[in-house]
């Protein structure tokens, strides 16, 4: 008895040293002000349920509970399942886990940059962008716009009308300036004046700005480019008779049933470019920051479940297919099942490491909604150290995130005696 006292001596010592005496003062500084001096009693734990930030962390907490874990798990068990049949299957796990190699800030800062606004530099709203204008493209001239005195005038619901209407063998002129000369669209030529055709109504629409100036105003000048691509409808009593686009050199043409109708530039050719999706603005930052998480940790998911799948007994497989199951009865009825051990230990793990998780939000959500990603462990950290410390009330969220761990860790010391007793 002396002998085995003696040899977890060491482990009693550091235990209590790095485990017991950091929660035992915990618990008790959290029952004291922020001082230290003067006994609060529940005080500080009445405030984690009043404050506005400690509130939005415990729900952000709760999401990332249910959301993170089982995103990771289910990821990592189809990874499992899918690379066991692919000849690459090894070269594909290796990759899956590489994120695990780096640590949580190096990660952090990885996307933080793909999360980036700017297309050009967000592999995120880079990806999501093209998809975008393959569907939608965006127009070369979002700036255009008439001067104030042109023969050009707003029109209701967007874009600009003439202020007359046109006539059949009468050239009209549609001049517009504010696009920059390097924006304009690919294959842009110079502007020339359109030719009168019988029974037809022409016309220029162009960039009537003439660099290092000389040009004349309200004329086409050979210096000025034409507006390539640009839509031009004719429209009689709100509807649209006929329309086309401009040619390169921003001439165009319409047939005669634009006779007597006003001409349009629509609203389509100046909409903005698709700037793409605001990933660390308040509404999606916990997501975003979930999907950097996701990425990390599903591989270590993966390779738990692979070495859980490796000992399933094969025959138990086959003689479900034998039995007429389709694959997806087999994975569903008979992979999943025999698997539900491990996955119980890959959740659970994930459970805990997402109640402390602090790094990546610190590193990725902007300080501008850092108080809409905000997590428990994120807002002990600004309790306890930010400009207005109160280790009191950071004492008390510290207790608190023992207090949700504890269940998870009695649930899964429950379950692992219950496998040690099969």
């Amino acid at each position: 008895m002396t002998v085995a006292a003696l040899f977890l001596l060491p482990a009693l010592v550091l235990l209590g040293a790095l485990v017991v005496h950091p929660i035992g003062y915990s618990v008790y500084r959290s029952l004291f002000d922020r001082t230290g001096d003067r006994f609060a009693g529940l005080d500080n734990y009445r405030r984690l349920f009043t404050d506005e930030a400690t509130r939005t962390a415990l729900g952000n907490t709760a999401v990332w509970v249910v959301v993170a874990p089982v995103v990771a798990t289910a990821l990592g068990l189809v990874f499992a399942v899918l690379t066991e049949r692919v000849r690459w299957g090894t070269a594909f796990k290796l990759l899956v886990f590489m994120p695990m190699a780096i640590s949580m800030l190096a990660v952090g800062i990885i996307f933080r940059l793909v999360y980036e606004q700017d297309p050009d530099r967000g592999v995120a709203n880079a990806v999501w962008v093209g998809v975008h204008d393959t569907f939608a493209p965006s127009s070369a001239f979002p700036r255009a716009r008439p001067r104030p005195d042109a023969s050009l005038v707003p029109a209701p619901g967007g874009g600009y009308v003439t202020r007359a209407p046109v006539r059949a063998g009468v050239p009209v002129l549609l001049p517009l300036v504010g696009v920059p000369p390097e924006a304009l669209p690919d294959g842009t030529r110079p502007a020339r004046p359109a030719a009168a055709e019988s029974g037809k109504v022409t016309g220029t629409t162009w960039q009537d700005f003439t660099r290092g100036g000389g040009g004349r105003r309200d004329a086409v000048d050979p210096r000025e480019s034409g507006y390539a691509g640009m839509r031009v409808e004719a429209v009689r009593d709100g509807r649209v008779v006929a329309a086309t686009k401009a040619r390169a050199d921003g001439t165009f043409t319409l047939p005669a049933a634009a006779d007597g109708a006003v001409l349009r530039l629509p609203a389509a050719n100046f909409r903005e470019p698709y700037a793409g999706v605001e990933w660390l603005g308040p509404a999606l930052v916990t997501p975003a920051v979930i999907g950097a998480y996701v990425w990390m940790w599903a591989g270590f998911a993966m390779v738990l479940i692979a070495a859980g799948l490796a000992a399933v007994p094969r025959e138990l497989l086959e003689a479900a297919r034998v039995d007429g199951a389709n694959e997806w009865q087999v994975f569903r009825r008979v992979t999943v099942p025999l698997l539900a051990p491990v996955l119980a230990v890959v959740l659970v793990t994930l459970v805990i490491n997402v109640m402390k998780i602090f790094d990546l939000v610190f590193v990725i959500a902007p300080g501008s909604v850092q108080d809409d990603a905000n997590v428990l462990a994120l807002q002990l950290y600004r309790t306890s150290f930010g400009t207005d410390a109160d280790q009191g009330v950071g004492s008390a969220i510290a207790v608190l995130l023992l207090v949700l761990v504890v269940p998870v860790m009695w649930f899964n010391i429950r379950r692992m005696r219950r496998e040690a007793r099969r």
